[in-house]
């Protein structure tokens, strides 16, 4: 990612650490997760090109920032294959598609079995190993071609991972029926989690921030939120330090936003069906806000004025500070480049 867009969102970040939410005085960031769902589509190729064949990743996320300088793409040339890549380190069976992510199978068939589980080894395990590779080969490379750095590397969060080993409903009907079970599994998959993130940064020479992603935790009541999620969110920011870290979840997390802003985040990636208003008076001021505008019936489905008057919106509700502007989750597949543009013009336009 280019050096300038990275200092100014992580210059958002800090000034909401200290409270103040004061900005630089230009337009208020513009963020925008993105991977093998929307990227493929949009260069007009394959997933299996898409992941096998390195000079066209590496074409196709580079193209990505010539197109739109202004965007600060996160992590930034994400090294990924779906969501397999933490999950076929326990060894679940992973089905690949042409023109689709990969699918997950379950790798638990009773929360008995978790007795046999691993914390796996990064360097050795699934497909983690060819992620570190590529990493390395990367930031070689952005260093001399561009001057560009990766300064982000992500995950899926321990819910999240649960739940391609076990299977979504399995996982839910076992926070209930056999709750120690599960808190076994999510001790495990809350240890991958970090080990993950913590490999990829020592694999890297300048990483300074973590994007955990995990939907699964807007899946819960408050009572089972605290329970079976906080503790773990706790545990990996808690791992990482001064280091930027943001939280992406696009489900219904009204009822724990209060919580989530005690886990230690600093940025939150949230659903467009909640207010950002609402969001911003119930989290307060330390918790930066990356969104909100609707992934699929604005950002796909909508022209580049209703893109510019959503995002205005946020810009009013907000005041501006505080703010990342971005979609309500990552980039949905269909997404139009004018319509990335539009976010980038509403930026620049301000308040």
């Amino acid at each position: 990612m280019p050096p300038e867009n990275w200092e100014r969102f992580k210059r958002v970040v800090l000034s909401a650490r200290e409270g103040s939410g004061e900005t630089d005085g230009g337009p208020v960031p513009v963020a925008l997760i993105v991977d093998s769902p929307w990227l493929p589509g949009f260069a007009g190729i394959s997933h299996f090109d898409y992941f096998t064949l390195p000079e066209v990743w590496w074409a196709i996320n580079l193209r990505l920032e010539k197109l739109f300088p202004e965007v600060l793409f996160l992590p930034g040339f994400w090294v990924e294959y779906g969501m397999a890549t933490e999950p076929s380190a326990f060894g679940c069976r992973i089905t690949w598609w042409e023109n689709s992510p990969p699918s997950v199978n379950p790798v638990l068939y009773d929360i008995a079995e978790v007795t046999r589980l691993k914390v796996p080894n990064p360097r050795e395990d699934g497909l983690m190993p060819f992620v570190l590779n590529l990493y390395r080969h990367v930031e070689k490379r952005l260093k001399e071609e561009t001057g560009g750095a990766i300064k982000m590397v992500a995950a899926r969060g321990p819910l999240a991972l649960a739940a391609h080993l076990r299977g979504t409903t399995e996982l839910m009907l076992d926070l209930k029926l056999y709750p120690d079970g599960a808190k076994k599994l999510l001790e495990i998959t809350t240890e991958t989690v970090i080990k993950w993130l913590s490999a990829q940064v020592k694999n890297l020479s300048g990483v300074e921030g973590v994007m955990v992603l995990d939907d699964i935790v807007g899946f819960l009541s408050p009572a089972d939120y605290l329970e079976f999620a906080h503790p773990y969110l706790k545990r990996i920011f808690s791992s990482f330090g001064e280091m930027v870290k943001v939280y992406h979840n696009d489900a219904n997390i009204r009822g724990i936003l209060e919580h989530l802003a005690e886990t230690g985040l600093d940025v939150l990636n949230f659903s467009h069906m909640l207010d950002i208003g609402e969001v911003r008076q119930r989290m307060g001021k330390r918790i930066v806000l990356m969104g909100n505008v609707p992934p699929l019936e604005v950002m796909v489905q909508g022209t580049p004025e209703e893109v510019k008057s959503w995002a205005r919106t946020c810009l009013v509700k907000t005041g501006g500070r505080g703010l990342v502007l971005s979609a309500g989750g990552g980039v949905s597949p269909g997404t139009p480049a004018e319509n990335v543009r539009a976010l980038v013009e509403a930026a620049a336009e301000g308040l």
